[in-house]
Protein backbone atom coordinates (compact mmCIF):
# COMPACT_ATOMS: atom_id res chain seq x y z
CA UNK A 1 0.00 0.00 0.00
CA UNK A 2 1.40 4.04 -0.54
CA UNK A 3 1.17 3.69 3.59
CA UNK A 4 1.38 1.94 6.09
CA UNK A 5 -1.87 0.71 8.20
CA UNK A 6 -3.42 -1.03 10.96
CA UNK A 7 -6.92 -1.21 12.94
CA UNK A 8 -8.49 -0.04 9.03
CA UNK A 9 -11.30 -1.88 7.34
CA UNK A 10 -11.11 -3.62 3.96
CA UNK A 11 -14.30 -4.19 1.73
CA UNK A 12 -14.63 -5.95 -1.51
CA UNK A 13 -15.81 -3.73 -4.01
CA UNK A 14 -18.93 -4.52 -6.57
CA UNK A 15 -16.25 -3.97 -9.46
CA UNK A 16 -14.06 -6.30 -7.76
CA UNK A 17 -11.39 -4.01 -6.45
CA UNK A 18 -10.46 -3.50 -2.58
CA UNK A 19 -10.82 -0.46 -1.01
CA UNK A 20 -9.35 0.05 2.28
CA UNK A 21 -9.82 2.83 4.57
CA UNK A 22 -8.36 4.75 7.68
CA UNK A 23 -6.23 3.02 10.58
CA UNK A 24 -3.28 4.42 12.26
CA UNK A 25 0.36 4.11 11.72
CA UNK A 26 1.32 4.82 15.66
CA UNK A 27 -1.72 4.12 17.60
CA UNK A 28 -1.99 7.83 18.08
CA UNK A 29 -2.98 9.68 14.79
CA UNK A 30 -5.39 8.58 12.40
CA UNK A 31 -5.51 8.21 9.04
CA UNK A 32 -7.71 9.60 6.60
CA UNK A 33 -6.33 8.53 3.64
CA UNK A 34 -7.82 5.78 1.55
CA UNK A 35 -6.69 3.31 -1.17
CA UNK A 36 -8.06 0.57 -3.60
CA UNK A 37 -6.29 -2.58 -5.02
CA UNK A 38 -7.18 -4.06 -8.30
CA UNK A 39 -6.49 -7.59 -7.97
CA UNK A 40 -5.72 -7.66 -11.91
CA UNK A 41 -2.87 -5.61 -12.30
CA UNK A 42 -1.78 -5.80 -8.32
CA UNK A 43 -1.14 -2.21 -7.21
CA UNK A 44 -3.09 0.29 -4.91
CA UNK A 45 -4.57 3.83 -6.51
CA UNK A 46 -4.80 6.46 -4.20
CA UNK A 47 -8.59 7.37 -3.84
CA UNK A 48 -10.41 10.28 -1.73
CA UNK A 49 -9.55 11.09 1.73
CA UNK A 50 -12.47 10.62 4.05
CA UNK A 51 -13.60 13.74 5.89
CA UNK A 52 -12.33 12.22 9.47
CA UNK A 53 -9.41 10.55 10.06
CA UNK A 54 -10.73 7.30 11.78
CA UNK A 55 -9.63 3.83 13.04
CA UNK A 56 -11.36 1.17 14.76
CA UNK A 57 -14.09 2.26 12.46
CA UNK A 58 -16.45 -0.16 10.95
CA UNK A 59 -17.53 -0.59 6.98
CA UNK A 60 -19.63 -2.39 4.54
CA UNK A 61 -21.40 -2.27 1.02
CA UNK A 62 -24.35 -1.14 0.55
CA UNK A 63 -26.72 -2.25 -2.07
CA UNK A 64 -25.91 0.64 -4.51
CA UNK A 65 -22.12 -0.35 -4.56
CA UNK A 66 -21.32 2.39 -1.81
CA UNK A 67 -18.97 1.66 1.23
CA UNK A 68 -20.76 2.78 4.73
CA UNK A 69 -18.48 3.88 7.37
CA UNK A 70 -19.32 4.67 10.48
CA UNK A 71 -17.55 5.49 14.08
CA UNK A 72 -14.39 4.40 14.95
CA UNK A 73 -11.67 7.12 17.00
CA UNK A 74 -10.02 9.98 15.76
CA UNK A 75 -6.69 9.26 17.67
CA UNK A 76 -7.16 10.92 21.07
CA UNK A 77 -9.45 8.10 23.10
CA UNK A 78 -12.59 9.88 21.97
CA UNK A 79 -15.26 7.69 19.74
CA UNK A 80 -16.67 8.94 17.16
CA UNK A 81 -20.55 9.64 16.12
CA UNK A 82 -19.45 10.29 12.50
CA UNK A 83 -21.04 8.19 9.18
CA UNK A 84 -19.71 9.31 5.64
CA UNK A 85 -20.16 7.02 2.69
CA UNK A 86 -17.67 6.62 -0.29
CA UNK A 87 -18.91 6.57 -3.98
CA UNK A 88 -16.46 3.84 -5.85
CA UNK A 89 -17.30 5.91 -9.10
CA UNK A 90 -16.36 9.28 -8.45
CA UNK A 91 -13.73 7.89 -5.39
CA UNK A 92 -15.46 10.62 -2.94
CA UNK A 93 -16.48 10.49 0.69
CA UNK A 94 -19.77 12.68 1.46
CA UNK A 95 -20.60 12.84 5.41
CA UNK A 96 -24.23 11.48 5.85
CA UNK A 97 -26.67 11.73 9.43
CA UNK A 98 -24.36 11.02 12.44
CA UNK A 99 -24.84 8.52 14.90
CA UNK A 100 -27.25 8.58 17.59
CA UNK A 101 -24.39 7.34 20.11
CA UNK A 102 -20.29 7.68 19.59
CA UNK A 103 -18.77 4.22 19.47
CA UNK A 104 -15.73 2.16 18.44
CA UNK A 105 -14.50 -1.65 18.58
CA UNK A 106 -19.05 -2.44 17.29
CA UNK A 107 -20.06 -4.21 14.93
CA UNK A 108 -21.59 -3.45 11.67
CA UNK A 109 -23.78 -5.46 9.16
CA UNK A 110 -26.25 -5.26 6.24
CA UNK A 111 -29.59 -6.37 6.87
CA UNK A 112 -31.42 -7.83 4.06
CA UNK A 113 -33.49 -5.00 3.40
CA UNK A 114 -30.51 -3.16 2.55
CA UNK A 115 -30.41 -1.31 5.85
CA UNK A 116 -27.34 -1.41 8.23
CA UNK A 117 -27.48 -2.08 11.75
CA UNK A 118 -24.48 -1.19 14.32
CA UNK A 119 -24.45 -2.58 18.15
CA UNK A 120 -22.35 -2.38 20.57
CA UNK A 121 -19.18 -1.15 21.20
CA UNK A 122 -17.79 1.43 23.65
CA UNK A 123 -17.31 5.16 24.15
CA UNK A 124 -14.78 4.84 26.49
CA UNK A 125 -12.77 1.92 25.66
CA UNK A 126 -13.77 1.12 29.01
CA UNK A 127 -17.76 0.56 29.45
CA UNK A 128 -19.80 -1.49 26.91
CA UNK A 129 -22.70 -0.36 25.21
CA UNK A 130 -25.81 -2.03 24.79
CA UNK A 131 -27.45 0.21 22.31
CA UNK A 132 -28.30 -0.46 18.40
CA UNK A 133 -29.03 1.40 15.67
CA UNK A 134 -30.24 1.10 12.16
CA UNK A 135 -29.27 3.31 9.24
CA UNK A 136 -31.32 3.43 6.22
CA UNK A 137 -29.38 4.53 2.91
CA UNK A 138 -32.47 5.76 1.24
CA UNK A 139 -33.15 8.32 3.79
CA UNK A 140 -29.65 9.07 5.53
CA UNK A 141 -30.66 9.32 8.45
CA UNK A 142 -30.59 6.83 11.90
CA UNK A 143 -33.00 5.27 14.20
CA UNK A 144 -32.63 3.37 17.53
CA UNK A 145 -33.33 0.38 17.36
CA UNK A 146 -34.01 -2.47 20.31
CA UNK A 147 -31.04 -2.79 23.02
CA UNK A 148 -28.83 -6.02 23.25
CA UNK A 149 -29.47 -8.00 26.64
CA UNK A 150 -26.30 -7.86 27.96
CA UNK A 151 -23.46 -4.63 26.83
CA UNK A 152 -20.66 -5.72 24.56
CA UNK A 153 -17.56 -4.99 22.45
CA UNK A 154 -14.85 -6.81 20.95
CA UNK A 155 -17.97 -9.61 19.77
CA UNK A 156 -18.46 -10.71 16.33
CA UNK A 157 -21.63 -10.44 14.29
CA UNK A 158 -22.78 -12.91 11.86
CA UNK A 159 -26.44 -12.54 9.54
CA UNK A 160 -28.15 -15.34 9.68
CA UNK A 161 -29.99 -17.54 6.53
CA UNK A 162 -33.22 -16.55 7.54
CA UNK A 163 -31.98 -12.35 7.69
CA UNK A 164 -31.58 -12.47 11.62
CA UNK A 165 -28.07 -11.71 13.26
CA UNK A 166 -25.90 -13.16 15.67
CA UNK A 167 -23.94 -11.44 17.74
CA UNK A 168 -21.35 -13.63 20.06
CA UNK A 169 -19.27 -13.05 23.14
CA UNK A 170 -17.19 -9.83 23.87
CA UNK A 171 -16.58 -7.86 27.18
CA UNK A 172 -18.63 -5.85 28.54
CA UNK A 173 -15.61 -3.82 29.79
CA UNK A 174 -14.39 -5.59 33.16
CA UNK A 175 -11.46 -7.29 30.88
CA UNK A 176 -14.24 -10.65 32.06
CA UNK A 177 -15.02 -12.55 28.64
CA UNK A 178 -18.23 -13.38 27.74
CA UNK A 179 -20.04 -16.67 26.65
CA UNK A 180 -23.62 -15.22 25.68
CA UNK A 181 -24.87 -14.80 22.47
CA UNK A 182 -28.03 -12.99 21.47
CA UNK A 183 -29.91 -12.83 17.73
CA UNK A 184 -31.33 -9.35 16.42
CA UNK A 185 -34.72 -9.55 14.25
CA UNK A 186 -35.09 -6.98 11.71
CA UNK A 187 -39.27 -7.55 11.41
CA UNK A 188 -39.33 -6.83 15.43
CA UNK A 189 -36.54 -4.85 16.00
CA UNK A 190 -35.63 -7.10 19.35
CA UNK A 191 -32.73 -9.35 20.83
CA UNK A 192 -33.85 -12.86 21.73
CA UNK A 193 -30.93 -14.22 24.17
CA UNK A 194 -30.05 -17.41 22.65
CA UNK A 195 -28.08 -20.49 23.63
CA UNK A 196 -24.19 -19.54 25.63
CA UNK A 197 -20.96 -20.47 23.64
CA UNK A 198 -19.05 -23.31 25.35
CA UNK A 199 -15.91 -20.86 25.83
CA UNK A 200 -16.49 -17.64 26.45
CA UNK A 201 -14.31 -15.50 24.37
CA UNK A 202 -13.52 -11.75 23.13
CA UNK A 203 -11.51 -10.94 20.06
CA UNK A 204 -12.70 -14.00 18.40
CA UNK A 205 -13.86 -13.93 14.41
CA UNK A 206 -16.76 -15.44 13.54
CA UNK A 207 -18.37 -16.10 9.73
CA UNK A 208 -20.92 -17.85 8.07
CA UNK A 209 -20.63 -22.10 6.85
CA UNK A 210 -22.44 -23.41 3.23
CA UNK A 211 -24.84 -25.08 5.66
CA UNK A 212 -25.74 -21.68 7.37
CA UNK A 213 -24.05 -22.74 10.43
CA UNK A 214 -21.62 -20.33 12.59
CA UNK A 215 -18.13 -20.50 13.22
CA UNK A 216 -16.42 -19.22 16.01
CA UNK A 217 -12.75 -19.55 16.66
CA UNK A 218 -9.89 -18.08 19.05
CA UNK A 219 -10.14 -14.80 20.82
CA UNK A 220 -8.96 -14.33 24.38
CA UNK A 221 -10.76 -16.05 27.43
CA UNK A 222 -9.48 -13.50 29.69
CA UNK A 223 -6.12 -12.34 30.32
CA UNK A 224 -3.28 -13.37 28.43
CA UNK A 225 -5.15 -16.74 27.65
CA UNK A 226 -5.18 -17.03 23.78
CA UNK A 227 -8.08 -19.63 22.57
CA UNK A 228 -7.04 -22.31 20.34
CA UNK A 229 -11.01 -23.62 20.41
CA UNK A 230 -13.45 -23.46 17.80
CA UNK A 231 -17.22 -24.15 18.25
CA UNK A 232 -20.39 -23.70 15.96
CA UNK A 233 -23.44 -22.50 16.15
CA UNK A 234 -26.92 -23.85 14.62
CA UNK A 235 -29.35 -21.32 14.07
CA UNK A 236 -32.18 -24.19 13.92
CA UNK A 237 -31.80 -25.31 17.29
CA UNK A 238 -29.48 -22.06 19.04
CA UNK A 239 -27.06 -24.24 20.41
CA UNK A 240 -23.41 -24.26 20.22
CA UNK A 241 -21.29 -27.52 19.70
CA UNK A 242 -17.19 -27.99 20.10
CA UNK A 243 -15.38 -28.86 16.92
CA UNK A 244 -11.61 -29.34 16.57
CA UNK A 245 -9.76 -26.61 18.05
CA UNK A 246 -7.01 -24.92 15.66
CA UNK A 247 -3.63 -26.14 15.40
CA UNK A 248 -2.60 -22.91 16.73
CA UNK A 249 -3.93 -20.78 19.45
CA UNK A 250 -4.96 -17.30 17.73
CA UNK A 251 -6.37 -13.86 18.43
CA UNK A 252 -6.12 -10.85 16.28
CA UNK A 253 -6.32 -12.83 12.80
CA UNK A 254 -8.73 -13.01 10.18
CA UNK A 255 -10.88 -15.34 9.10
CA UNK A 256 -12.73 -16.05 5.97
CA UNK A 257 -14.99 -18.64 4.43
CA UNK A 258 -13.43 -19.38 0.91
CA UNK A 259 -15.34 -20.29 -2.25
CA UNK A 260 -15.16 -24.34 -1.88
CA UNK A 261 -16.73 -23.79 1.90
CA UNK A 262 -13.99 -24.24 3.76
CA UNK A 263 -12.65 -21.08 6.31
CA UNK A 264 -9.36 -19.65 6.25
CA UNK A 265 -7.74 -18.47 9.70
CA UNK A 266 -4.60 -16.68 8.85
CA UNK A 267 -1.99 -14.68 11.48
CA UNK A 268 -2.58 -13.11 14.74
CA UNK A 269 -0.58 -13.82 17.41
CA UNK A 270 -0.63 -16.58 20.36
CA UNK A 271 0.57 -14.84 23.26
CA UNK A 272 -0.17 -10.92 22.69
CA UNK A 273 3.30 -10.45 21.15
CA UNK A 274 4.88 -12.25 18.92
CA UNK A 275 3.02 -12.25 15.32
CA UNK A 276 2.01 -15.34 13.55
CA UNK A 277 2.59 -16.10 9.96
CA UNK A 278 1.00 -19.57 9.64
CA UNK A 279 -2.33 -20.50 8.34
CA UNK A 280 -4.70 -23.29 8.48
CA UNK A 281 -8.24 -24.22 6.91
CA UNK A 282 -11.29 -25.54 8.38
CA UNK A 283 -13.26 -28.12 6.45
CA UNK A 284 -17.20 -27.76 7.39
CA UNK A 285 -17.59 -31.98 6.25
CA UNK A 286 -14.77 -33.35 8.41
CA UNK A 287 -15.26 -30.49 11.35
CA UNK A 288 -10.91 -30.43 11.04
CA UNK A 289 -8.43 -28.09 10.82
CA UNK A 290 -5.30 -28.29 8.32
CA UNK A 291 -2.38 -26.58 8.24
CA UNK A 292 -1.88 -24.83 4.77
CA UNK A 293 0.89 -22.45 3.41
CA UNK A 294 2.47 -19.46 5.57
CA UNK A 295 2.17 -15.85 4.86
CA UNK A 296 5.47 -14.08 3.40
CA UNK A 297 5.00 -12.04 6.54
CA UNK A 298 3.69 -12.83 10.20
CA UNK A 299 0.94 -10.36 11.13
CA UNK A 300 -2.16 -9.27 13.44
CA UNK A 301 -4.75 -6.78 13.65
CA UNK A 302 -4.27 -7.33 9.42
CA UNK A 303 -7.35 -7.41 7.46
CA UNK A 304 -8.56 -9.85 4.78
CA UNK A 305 -11.37 -10.21 2.05
CA UNK A 306 -12.61 -12.55 -0.76
CA UNK A 307 -11.44 -11.26 -3.96
CA UNK A 308 -13.98 -11.82 -7.23
CA UNK A 309 -11.66 -14.97 -8.14
CA UNK A 310 -12.03 -16.75 -5.33
CA UNK A 311 -8.36 -15.63 -3.31
CA UNK A 312 -8.14 -13.96 -0.38
CA UNK A 313 -6.25 -10.27 -0.06
CA UNK A 314 -4.79 -9.60 3.16
CA UNK A 315 -3.42 -6.50 4.04
CA UNK A 316 -1.53 -4.13 6.70
CA UNK A 317 -1.39 -5.08 10.38
CA UNK A 318 1.20 -4.81 12.57
CA UNK A 319 4.13 -7.67 13.02
CA UNK A 320 4.85 -6.62 17.08
CA UNK A 321 2.32 -3.98 18.19
CA UNK A 322 5.03 -1.16 17.81
CA UNK A 323 5.89 -0.94 13.72
CA UNK A 324 3.08 -1.13 10.79
CA UNK A 325 3.04 -2.95 7.80
CA UNK A 326 1.92 -1.60 4.31
CA UNK A 327 2.41 -4.79 2.94
CA UNK A 328 -0.09 -7.76 1.48
CA UNK A 329 -0.40 -11.06 -0.14
CA UNK A 330 -3.14 -12.96 -1.93
CA UNK A 331 -3.59 -16.70 -0.47
CA UNK A 332 -4.84 -18.85 -3.85
CA UNK A 333 -7.07 -21.55 -3.76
Amino acid sequence: MSTARKYHTQVTLANGNVLVAGGTIDDITALSSAEVHNPFTGLWTITGNMNTARFFHTASILANGNVLVAGGTSGDGTALSSVEVYNPSTGLWTTTDAMNIARKYHTQVILPNGNVLVAGGTIDGITGLSMAEVYNPSTGLWTTTGNMNIARYFHTVSILANGNVLVAGGTSGDGTALSSAEVYDPSTGLWTTTGNMNTARYFHTASILANGNILVAGGIAGGNNVLSSAEVYNPSTGLWTTTSPMSTARVLHTQVTLANGNTLAAGGTGDLRTSLSSAEVYNQSTGLWTVTGTMSIARFYHTASILANGNVLVVGGTPDFISTLNSAEVYGL
